[in-house]
């Protein structure tokens, strides 16, 4: 029987919204939601040993293959929203995590998404198997 994922790991991250991040309506440019969410990557790496050097550094890249948003609720400039991204466990050679975005003023929810990440080797060919370093980074966080 397979071990259940014990851990739930996540990583919150302040935002200010830049005036250069919204369209002429006021409202945060979709585009922009891409760097949110790679913000909230970054963050999680340096919280839990998994971010681009991590990765690079054990021998392989980490590519975005899937990349969804969906939009609750404009996000206008001058607010501080925070996003959340949450770990999702899987057996697979992939890094998946989902996404929520939330008013820090009222809490309400402003967007939602979801990343996948696969792994290729230095000649950019695809691994099928868990690198080692990845197996051992579930272990030690108890995400099996």
């Amino acid at each position: 029987m397979a071990e259940e994922c014990t851990n739930i790991l996540s990583a919150t991250k302040m935002l200010e919204v830049r005036f250069s991040e919204v369209d002429s309506m006021n409202i945060v440019w979709h585009g922009s939601y891409a760097l949110y969410f790679e913000d909230a990557r970054e963050a999680f790496g340096q919280k839990y040993g998994l971010g681009y050097l991590d990765i690079f550094g054990n021998g392989y890249y980490a590519p975005l293959v899937d990349l969804s948003f969906q939009y609750k609720r404009p996000i206008v400039y001058g607010m501080k929203p925070q996003i959340t991204v949450y770990y999702r466990a899987t057996p697979a050679a992939k890094i998946i995590f989902d996404y929520e975005i939330h008013d820090s003023a009222d809490g309400s929810l402003l967007a939602t998404g979801h990343s996948v990440q696969v792994f290729l080797d230095k000649n950019y060919n695809l691994v099928w198997t868990n690198p080692e370093f990845y197996e051992q980074w579930k272990q030690r966080w108890k995400v099996q």
